[in-house]
């Protein structure tokens, strides 16, 4: 698409959101909040950062609020970012950090991935939450050859189409920064059960133990081998997408100290990983089968995160030994006070409330007590924690909901960090 095939409508929408973005963005609380951000992960004692992610969007059309009218396909990706921020800022804004631009990511083009077969079970067609049976596709030794090596491929011309495209759609409402990775993200124990099924995985474990470590052995050199490519293709950025699993990237340490110009490097991005299929496995089976073939990649990395649902209580002594790790994620089913014990000041406490409290009507006294429980632990061990609602499966269709919570997490913390 040129730019004497952008709809004039489409630039008025976008450049009209953009100008109400920029007026949030310019807040002067923004600053405060990214100070925050970077005091939190850089492991100074702060006010803990509260973020909402993973939402279910398509239950909050609010007086049709996210509603796009744009005709472009990149117009309604930009309408649809401003409207989303739009609305969270109105309702439940928490401590999201408004950047100063549009974010464009650099786009990224993986080949020789292997397609997962499954059959699917859908209640809500608008949500991305479903039920699946996965295929086994990995039955021997032989089907891991099938585990290629990705390839991965950028598309510069592409990318200054789409930059040049923004900025007009903008009209000089707002800068647009085109953003690499600033986090790499490898979840093995997510991947190999959509191709070998959850209960052959497990099983396997055990039982043919030679087998699952020939799998991870190829995941791992296919992993290694995609964060080169990243790497030479210039495709890292430690201020670009400004998350790692919905929380803060901004830290002292990124980009590394001795960074002085140029493309970026592993060692200037975040790591993260997790193995929530090992929720119940032996601390020796899950150092044996991901800690020890995910310390490699943790090492060449800045800064790390580990941990999703998986309660890690039992784990925290294994998981302080990666290279580089820098925090640890506390799901709603860990034991907040084991965890606090062990994890003290020396990381980032990232605890993830239960969505549960939000899916059906928000009852203040429950979020309270779930997060006073935290903040105890915080001021017993000299936590450095934050909170980061997500796995939001359903809202209950009322965006109420989620602007309670908001409320009442923020009030909570209100009677321990004056």
């Amino acid at each position: 698409m040129h730019n004497n095939d952008i709809n004039k409508r489409d630039r008025e929408i976008i450049s009209e959101l953009a100008k109400k973005y920029a007026e949030i963005a310019a807040h002067p609380k923004m600053a405060l909040i990214k100070k925050r951000m970077t005091d939190s992960n850089s492991l100074r004692e702060v006010r803990p950062v509260v973020l909402i992610g993973e939402v279910p969007w398509h239950e909050l059309n609010i007086d049709d609020k996210l509603t796009c009218h744009c005709k472009s396909s990149l117009a309604i990706e930009m309408e649809s970012f401003f409207r989303r921020a739009l609305l969270q800022w109105e309702y439940f804004p928490c401590d999201r950090y408004y950047e100063p631009y549009y974010p464009l990511s650099k786009t990224v083009i993986r080949t020789g991935s292997l397609t997962i077969e499954e059959d699917v079970l859908i209640k809500d067609s608008e949500n991305y939450i479903i039920s699946h049976a996965y295929h086994d596709q990995l039955q021997n030794f032989e089907d891991i050859e099938k585990l290629v090596s990705p390839v991965i491929n950028t598309d510069p011309a592409l990318d200054s189409e789409r930059l040049t495209l923004a900025n007009e759609l903008l009209n000089g409402a707002l800068p647009v920064r085109l953003c690499g990775m600033s986090s790499l993200y490898y979840a093995p124990w997510d991947e190999i059960p959509r191709l070998h099924g959850i209960t052959n995985t497990l099983i396997d474990l055990v039982d043919r133990p030679d087998f699952m470590h020939a799998i991870m052995k190829r995941f791992t050199d296919n992993q290694l081998s995609v964060m080169d490519q990243y790497e030479k293709l210039e495709l890292l950025d430690p201020m670009g997408e400004t998350h790692v699993h919905l929380t803060p990237v901004y830290a002292d340490e990124l980009p590394a100290p001795d960074y002085k110009s140029g493309p970026y490097r592993l060692k200037d991005v975040w790591f993260r990983s997790m193995a929530q299929l090992f929720g119940d496995v032996s601390p020796a089976l899950h150092k044996e089968f991901d800690i020890d073939y995910s310390t490699p990649m943790f090492k060449r990395c800045g800064l790390g995160y580990y941990g999703c649902c998986e309660a890690l209580d039992t784990k925290i002594d294994m998981i302080k030994k990666i290279p580089n790790i820098r925090k640890i994620g506390i799901s709603a089913w860990a034991n907040v006070t084991v965890c606090a014990e062990q994890i003290g000041n020396a990381y980032v406490f990232a605890h993830k409330p239960n969505p549960a409290t939000v899916a059906i009507k928000t009852e203040p006294e429950v979020v309270r007590r779930e997060i006073a429980e935290v903040l105890d632990a915080a001021r017993q061990y000299d936590l450095r924690c934050e909170f980061v609602l997500k796995d939001i499966s359903t809202s209950g269709y009322d965006i109420n909901n989620l602007a309670l919570w908001d409320k009442t997490v923020r009030e909570v913390i209100d009677e321990y960090y004056r």
